[in-house]
């Protein structure tokens, strides 16, 4: 006798014997996470020999020999089986069958059949000229006929699975039954598994759907008493190892139901899991009908991912229709037999035993998510990316924003105290239109419920509902002509009024966790940010300029002002009317549905709730808001560059007060360029990190670079407030240049009597040199001025167009040449921008 390579005992005929006499276990799916754990346990006593198709998850816990085989395919079993004879001889104590294909879908994958069925009979066909003690067979409970709250369920329970696993399980016990031949044989119908940080699908993906507070979480279809009998992964070895021990003494063939012989009902795993993840805190479950369950299960199914957590990911939910049918199922099991026989008794409890779950989960949710097979909700994977702890990230956030919630709960008692007021104003401020009437008391009455309800901070999403009612009171005097100045007042400023309150005041609702918490003020690669409130302070007041001419001219237009100040321009020569008149009571202001005046207004003051919404970090926290802000700002901004274009060619008179609202709408857009381009960086680098794009644009989230919290100081003089607000934008040389042939472009029915097309084209061609320029006060957007360069070869062609004179042809020559020339000078650059520096040029 010798030693083989691997330090086993070889006879002179090159058998390997048993190390010091210990028994032989053949173990089927050994690399597997419960094969490995069953391996760890008999290695000791026994020595065991795995099969399986590839290496271990856990190469410590490796069987004695690993045999590579595929139990779909005869040959390979045939194979394996013959080196092991050759090896090991023909005596096996106890064959350990546990490789099984299993999926969650519901559909009877052929897979069912190729592997657990079939691939169990060519297994037991090639035991035949083994001498094998026992084929123990690691089978489901869920075999078994369901049975209802207060019913056990025991061995003679009658056969009757529900889906396709169970089914190929009850197969392949019948299939053992037939072709064990002289082999005895155990079926071990094994509850639930679970162990101290992992869990069957069911009940991890439960624990998981409380834990991240999904709305699914909240409602179940089934009979909440009802419940399903759990095993822990100490007691199932334990069972296996007693079962092996005793396997001579077995009756020759028969079943074994091992699981815990207590059951918890779905309601009370959802109160237990509820308590150890959020402290006492009462987890309410409401039940669902199944005729509405199940059509929504299959919708979700047939949408893809439904949840923002999936998006992008390509992932279907987990509760699939089969399920619905399902969840009312009771196992409870009678585990009087495996007392009697295997004089086992399980020493853990699920109760007890989801402690170690959650405690496990909570110490470091990533590892948990990836050892169950689920997909980490993001803001887990996100603070992995930033190594913090997610359960400390959340338990951070929901500190803030509890101590932010109730610091702001003044607001929503003063958004009840505004809803008392719409309902009693119509009768106290005489609206004179029953529309209005009817309005504003049915949004005092939803604005009553909706504040109410965000006094609890579970349901401050519910402040975007009181928001909606404060647009639509902002809007209701418009679309209701308000036949009074104390009816569109009184809605333009309560309007303003409930969305500051609702959501202006911290929290602000909708961001994410790790958003909050985690991740940098200053965009990476920049010098500055882009969110600051002195970047916004200049929007926010030029958008209040716009707001205020803006109710002024709509008051004219609902009849509620006999007239209109414009200090320049007069109208026709047989209208009393001037020119501000005439514009916002002409074809084209009355082709609106609604006041366009009260439009303006409505958007201005948008602007301002907007700009002061949302902290430093915004760029990043609410990429919604951003876009929505720069969508409110530059094509608003482009309609008031077409409208000042206009008045001239279509009307052939000047609005004033039109072109000093024009002009603030146009000075915004510099300004919010930059914030733009920060965010779009952010949804780019968000999404080249796999992160799904859709609930990052909506909630947020973290970013390169450290944790930082910087605000703007408002501890300063007066004048270095206004320097800071106005720093960021200079007027290089070339580019004022530009501005001042714009403006002579524009004034040349004056100054060089041009009329007519000559006079319309030098019009639109001067409005428009006037946008570019000032959009490239913006470094950031310092590239649009070569738009210059078609506007200046434009001037070329426009004298000659419309047959002008000497002077003119001149005039547009030297414009055209100048533009063309100082479009060139890029201006000194003092900002950084990170990837996007490539395209100031």
């Amino acid at each position: 006798m010798f030693l083989s390579e691997q330090g086993e005992s070889v006879d002179t005929q090159g058998k390997v014997t048993d190390k010091a006499n210990k028994p032989l276990i053949l173990l089927t799916g050994a690399s597997g996470r419960i094969g490995s754990a069953l391996v760890s346990a008999f290695r000791d006593s026994y020595h065991v020999i795995g099969l399986d198709q590839s290496p271990p998850e856990e190469p410590e816990r490796e069987a004695d020999r690993l045999f590579e085989c595929d139990l779909t395919n005869p040959e390979s079993i045939e194979l394996a089986l013959t080196r092991l004879r050759q090896d090991y001889g023909n005596s096996i104590a106890a064959v350990i069958h546990l490789a099984a294909y299993f999926d969650f879908t519901g559909n009877k994958s052929p897979l069912y059949d190729e592997v657990n069925v079939q691939g169990t009979r060519y297994l037991l066909e090639a035991l035949q000229p083994f001498e094998v003690e026992r084929f123990f067979y690691a089978s489901t409970m869920l075999v078994h006929k369901p049975g209802v709250p207060g019913q056990k369920i025991d061995e003679h329970t009658p056969i009757d699975p529900g889906w396709a696993y169970p089914e190929s399980k009850a197969e392949t016990e019948a299939v053992i039954e037939q072709t064990h031949g002289d082999i005895p044989y155990t079926l071990l119908r094994l509850a639930g598994l679970y162990d101290d940080s992992s869990a069957v699908p069911t009940l991890s993906q439960q624990i998981a759907r409380i834990y991240e507070r999904d709305l699914k979480s909240h409602v179940y279809s089934g009979d909440l008493m009802a419940g399903q009998a759990f095993l822990h992964q100490d007691d199932m070895i334990d069972a296996f190892e007693r079962a092996v021990e005793r396997r001579n003494e077995l009756e020759p063939t028969g079943s074994i139901l091992i699981g815990e012989d207590s059951v918890m009902g779905y309601q009370a795993l959802q109160n237990r899991i509820g308590q150890l993840l959020f402290g006492d805190e009462e987890w309410t479950t409401m039940s669902m009908p199944e005729v509405v369950a199940k059509p929504g299960a299959w919708m979700q199914v047939k949408a893809e991912p439904v949840v923002p957590d999936a998006i992008d990911k390509g992932e279907k939910p987990f509760i699939r229709p089969f399920m619905i049918e399902l969840s009312s199922d009771h196992y409870d099991l009678d585990i009087r037999k495996a007392r009697q026989q295997l004089g086992w008794q399980p020493t853990h409890s699920i109760y007890h035993g989801l402690e170690a779950l959650i405690d496990n989960l909570k110490s470091d949710p990533f590892t948990w998510y990836k050892r169950n097979g689920i997909t980490p909700p993001d803001r887990v994977e996100t603070s992995e990316e930033k190594n913090r702890n997610a359960e400390s990230v959340r338990a951070e956030y929901d500190q803030t924003f509890r101590a932010q919630h109730r610091n702001s709960l003044w607001a929503h008692f003063m958004n009840m105290a505004l809803a008392f007021w719409l309902i009693t104003a119509p009768f106290t401020l005489g609206y004179e239109s029953t529309a209005m009437t009817v309005s504003d008391i049915g949004s005092g009455v939803l604005l009553l419920l909706f504040a109410s309800l965000s006094l609890s901070h579970r349901l401050s999403i519910v402040r975007w509902f009181s928001a909606a009612v404060g647009l639509w009171l902002l809007f209701a005097p418009l679309a209701f002509w308000a036949p009074t100045a104390a009816a569109y007042m009184n809605g333009t400023l309560v309007g303003m009024m409930v969305m500051a309150f609702a959501i202006l005041t911290r929290p602000t609702p909708g961001v994410s966790s790790v958003a909050l918490t985690t991740g940098p003020t200053l965009p990476p690669g920049w010098t500055y940010n882009p969110s600051a409130w002195f970047q916004r302070l200049p929007i926010i007041i030029l958008a209040l300029v716009g707001f205020l001419i803006s109710r002024y001219l709509c008051a004219y237009q609902l009849g509620h002002i006999d007239a209109v100040w414009d200090p320049f321009f007069g109208g026709a020569a047989n209208d009393p009317k001037n020119g501000t008149e005439e514009i916002i009571t002409s074809s084209v202001s009355e082709a609106w549905p609604v006041p366009d005046a009260g439009l303006g207004a409505m958007t201005y003051a948008l602007e301002i709730l907007t700009g002061v919404m949302g902290s430093a970090r915004r760029w990043r926290t609410m990429p919604w808001l951003v876009m929505l802000f720069g969508i409110m700002i530059v094509p608003l901004g482009a309609v008031s560059i077409i409208f000042i274009i206009i008045q001239p060619i279509v009307i052939g008179t000047w609005c004033t007060l039109c072109l000093v609202g024009a002009a603030a709408m146009l000075i915004q857009i510099p300004y919010s360029i930059d914030e733009l381009v920060a965010t779009g960086q952010f949804l780019y680098r968000r999404k080249k990190k796999g992160r799904p794009l859709l609930r990052v644009f909506f909630m947020g989230d973290t970013d390169d670079g450290p944790t930082e919290q910087i605000e703007d100081s408002f501890e300063q003089t007066p004048g270095k407030i206004v320097y800071e607000m106005f720093n960021d934008l200079r007027l290089p040389w070339n580019l004022a240049l530009c501005l001042l042939i714009g403006l002579w472009l524009m004034l040349t029915r004056l100054t060089l009597g041009h009329g007519g097309d000559m006079a319309n084209a030098d019009h639109l061609i001067g409005a428009l040199v006037l946008t570019v320029v000032i959009t490239a006060l913006a470094e950031a957007a310092r590239a649009v001025r070569f738009l210059l360069i078609p506007l200046g070869l434009a001037l070329f062609a426009t004298p000659f167009m419309y047959d002008a004179g000497i002077l003119s042809i001149v005039s547009s020559l030297v414009c055209g040449v100048l533009l063309m020339v100082l479009s060139l000078p890029r201006g000194k650059i003092r900002h950084q921008y990170g990837s996007w520096n490539r395209l100031v040029v």
